[in-house]
């Protein structure tokens, strides 16, 4: 569980901050008042004479799915239902669909290629829908009738997926579960029994990962959270039931992606395979912190199992890292691309499992559907596939950009009464003989020096500057520690 560090009390100021970041990098907050207003109308009566793909929506409102996400979470994509099927399981995903509300060329259509994504910042999102539809009436809330698209997957007793169907459905989630009132369900063996089987098709989805080759990389990630009305400063820790949820958006995207080249229209996620010399160079770095790296072990097992508790371990997976650049999206209609594969999932993948919150989701289902009722996808969906690929590249590019702005801008806020501390950190990389890269722990802040020192050191950092307006931090060595930590 998150544990939080010092707390900090400047919550007007900050998001004074967060408002002026937004501004900056042309990241819209309010929607215009026609997009409202289409909205609103399409919320209370969904427009009618737009073609859809599939056969006739069926009532799967008997089957007691349940939602999993964030606690404060509205916009709800996704709910979960997982029975015993013979020695296998029956996997039931239901996906938010969108589609029924918002008609190709609408003005709430046009916002949503205009945003890409929904945007999140630390005190407030930017939502990829007005609140009618994406909280609303598409939403997976719980205790009332949604239509959605169901993933329904049979899985042998290993977790091996045996077949595919796709189809609209009405649903109606049971309960919206936060990710620790679902663990801690598992973990106590009371509530849903798809909470179980969740974690059985999870550990064993696991496994198949690991045996195909899938990278698992455990690098924490520097997080800014609203916590008792206060932001601070993490380093995010997954819980286990995350993980497993994430299996079956895996299981799903990867479905999807069997059935979009077997029918020769789709969109992909991909990432490249990294240069042999890159691979080459992180095996090397690993060896030179003197972490064990048996020449049979490959790359995706030796970066599984490494621990960022462990300073050698935190230095190498933030080399790791340098394997996973390069994801992008790839369109296609007839003939399929040379070069389709995640390499970090080391199979075919397309994202479906969230079409409130990334506009691309609402096209591959369509075509998922298409392809399952054996007939063409819709032409408003298959003539959007060529521009998809330049419209998430450029969300995905702005995502980045405000997750960066808002962790640095915090990061100086921070620690700016504290100029002159003096900090214990670990060295997580070296940049040349004058600069390197630390972390500390808390609070949970990353920042380079201007000294050239040893990856996976522990050293004392004094802070010199802090400068919110620059978003910027420095610091100064001020010694050395010895190097504790073990392979």
């Amino acid at each position: 569980m998150r544990k939080p560090p010092p707390r900090l009390d400047r919550r007007s100021v900050l998001e004074a901050g967060f408002d002026e970041l937004r501004t900056e990098l042309e990241i819209s907050e309010e929607f215009a008042p026609e997009v409202l207003a289409a909205a609103r109308e399409a919320a209370s009566k969904p427009p009618q004479g737009v073609p859809r793909a599939g056969a006739p929506t069926i009532d799967l409102t008997r089957i007691p799915f349940v939602t999993i996400d964030p606690p404060t979470s509205r916009d709800l994509d996704q709910a979960v239902h997982i029975e015993p099927d013979g020695n296998g399981y029956l996997v039931r995903y239901a996906i938010a669909d969108p589609t029924t509300f918002v008609a190709p060329g609408s003005p709430v259509d046009l916002e949503a290629h205009r945003r890409g994504l929904t945007m999140y910042a630390p005190d407030r999102r930017t939502p990829l829908y007005p609140p009618d539809i994406g909280e609303g009436a598409a939403s997976l809330l719980p205790g009332v009738d949604r239509p959605s698209v169901v993933w329904q997957m049979k899985l042998d007793t290993q977790g091996e997926l045996l077949s595919t169907e796709v189809f609209r459905a009405t649903v109606r989630s049971r309960e919206k579960l936060s990710y620790a009132q679902a663990q801690k369900h598992i973990d106590e063996a009371t509530g849903w029994p798809t909470l179980a089987l969740l974690r059985e098709v999870g550990l064993r989805r696991q496994e198949i990962e690991r045996s195909r080759g899938g990278v698992s990389l455990k690098l924490p990630s520097q997080e800014v959270e609203l916590i008792d009305g206060r932001y601070h400063l993490i380093y995010d820790n997954s819980l286990p039931v995350e993980e497993w949820n994430a299996q079956v958006s895996l299981l799903a995207g990867m479905a999807a992606a069997g059935l979009m080249l077997d029918a020769g229209v789709g969109l992909l996620r991909t990432l490249p395979t990294p240069e042999r010399q890159v691979l080459q160079q992180i095996r090397l770095a690993g060896l030179t912190l003197g972490v064990d790296w048996p020449p049979d072990v490959t790359y995706a097992q030796r970066v599984s199992s490494l621990s960022p508790d462990n300073p050698k371990h935190l230095a190498l997976l933030n080399q790791a890292v340098r394997a996973l650049r390069g994801a992008d999206y790839v369109a296609f209609d007839g003939t399929v691309p040379a070069e389709a594969t995640h390499w970090a999932i080391s199979a075919h993948y397309s994202h479906v499992t969230a079409p409130l919150r990334r506009l691309c989701d609402r096209y591959t289902n369509e075509i998922a559907l298409a392809i399952c009722a054996n007939d063409r996808p819709p032409e408003w969906a298959v003539e959007a596939l060529s521009d998809l690929p330049e419209t998430m590249r450029g969300a995905r590019r702005r995502e980045a950009r405000l997750d960066r702005a808002c962790v640095d801008y915090v990061e100086a806020v921070l620690l700016e009464p504290r100029v002159g501390e003096v900090f214990g950190a670990t060295v997580t990389s070296r940049r040349g003989d004058r600069r390197s890269t630390i972390q500390i722990v808390e609070p949970a802040v990353e920042a380079m020096i201007s000294v050239g020192l040893e990856p996976a050191s522990r050293v004392k950092v004094r802070l010199t500057d802090a400068v919110p307006a620059k978003r910027s931090v420095h610091f100064e060595l001020v010694d050395a520690l010895d190097q504790t930590a073990g392979p």
